[in-house]
């Protein structure tokens, strides 16, 4: 989790909108660093800052707007204070962004193919339109995209759901960025786009030795992608560490309650899923102590008061180095296999 070589490095993020009400600290102290070649999952619910911390990789926040503390380094340039110049010889060519909704992110004036033109020739001025446009051909036609070469003057209504998925990602890959953010890529399609695209986006980053970061609430995806993941909540990172051991050892009940949420096509169909009870806190007043306590099932466990009144260190867990965990429980392992495990995969607990 501390690389100092690393190619993204994020240390100690806080991300924070002032607002008529109060301030929105949407982000709080986040660290992580991710090396070329390597897949880092985030995953949370909707407003636990995801999406808000990978913004700020790539200086999206409005900085009259945004009060931005800590550090991000992306291939050695700090990112947080950069000027305008700056930010814009960053985005696209070290690191590029594939947002969540495509038909939002691609202009629906211009066709697809002028789009990617101009990404090219905003980091390649020297090159022709022509050369753009071979480019973006070029681009189209690697990520699966059939008949470039017509559909290249297509807009962007014009092509379905999966195919704009492909153009975004085309778009993001153009100038061959070191790091690539996918936020929730899969979002809307249906089932065999969703793998096409993950497969696509694998051997894209094999073949280019990409850093990603995917950002999603699948935890499917996360366990075929991600090398790591990184659990958030309420702007906080609350577990951390390889992807293995988060699915199988998770020590934080957050974790334990988005595992639990999880369809199970083996289980009986009279099988009810465990939803995590409550709804996610607002930024505005967060609770006190750790954030998760108001929909915690295992507080009674943790002596005294101390989940409501006190915040809990992020610190290595049972699993070693690597993994750590944001909670006051003493015995997290013995609690998952002994209430959680037991309900949602009985069999597991069984075979050990």
């Amino acid at each position: 989790m501390n690389d100092p070589d690393a190619f993204l490095v994020v240390e100690d993020l806080s991300v924070e909108f002032p607002t008529p009400d109060g301030p929105v600290r949407a982000v709080n102290n986040l660290s992580y660093t991710l090396g070329l070649g390597q897949t880092l999952g985030i995953v949370g619910e909707s407003g636990s800052g995801k999406s808000v911390s990978s913004m700020a990789v790539l200086g999206l926040h409005d900085a009259d707007r945004t009060k931005i503390t800590g550090s991000i380094r992306v291939g050695g340039t700090e990112v947080v204070g950069l000027n305008e110049p700056g930010l814009r010889k960053l985005r696209g060519n070290s690191v590029a962004m594939i947002f969540q909704d495509a038909l939002a992110a691609l202009h629906p004036f211009y066709r697809v193919g002028s789009q990617l033109a101009e990404a090219y020739q905003v980091h390649h001025p020297s090159a022709s339109r022509r050369d753009a446009r071979r480019k973006a051909i070029e681009m189209l036609d690697r990520v699966g995209i059939p008949q470039p070469d017509s559909r290249v003057d297509d807009f962007p209504h014009q092509f379905s759901g999966g195919m704009r998925q492909r153009a975004m990602i085309a778009m993001g890959l153009i100038n061959d960025p070191s790091l690539l953010i996918a936020d929730e890529p899969t979002t809307a399609l249906d089932v065999t786009v969703q793998a096409q695209i993950l497969d696509l986006l694998q051997d894209l980053q094999r073949e280019f030795n990409s850093a990603v970061v995917i950002i999603t609430h699948d935890l499917g995806v996360i366990a075929e992608m991600a090398d790591e993941v990184l659990v958030m909540y309420a702007g906080r990172c609350v577990e951390y560490g390889p992807t293995k051991e988060i699915l199988v050892s998770p020590e934080m009940p957050y974790t334990w309650g988005l595992l639990s949420s999880i369809p199970d096509v083996s289980a009986d169909i009279d099988a009810r899923l465990i939803p995590i009870p409550g709804n996610p806190p607002s930024l505005l007043s967060p609770p006190s102590g750790c954030s998760f306590h108001p929909r915690c099932a295992h507080v009674d466990k943790v002596p005294g008061d101390l989940c409501a009144t006190q915040l809990p260190e992020l610190l290595e867990g049972s699993n070693g180095p690597g993994h750590v965990k944001r909670c006051h429980l003493a015995n997290p392992q013995e609690v998952f296999r002994r209430e959680v495990l037991a309900e949602i995969a009985p069999d597991l607990v069984e075979e050990s």
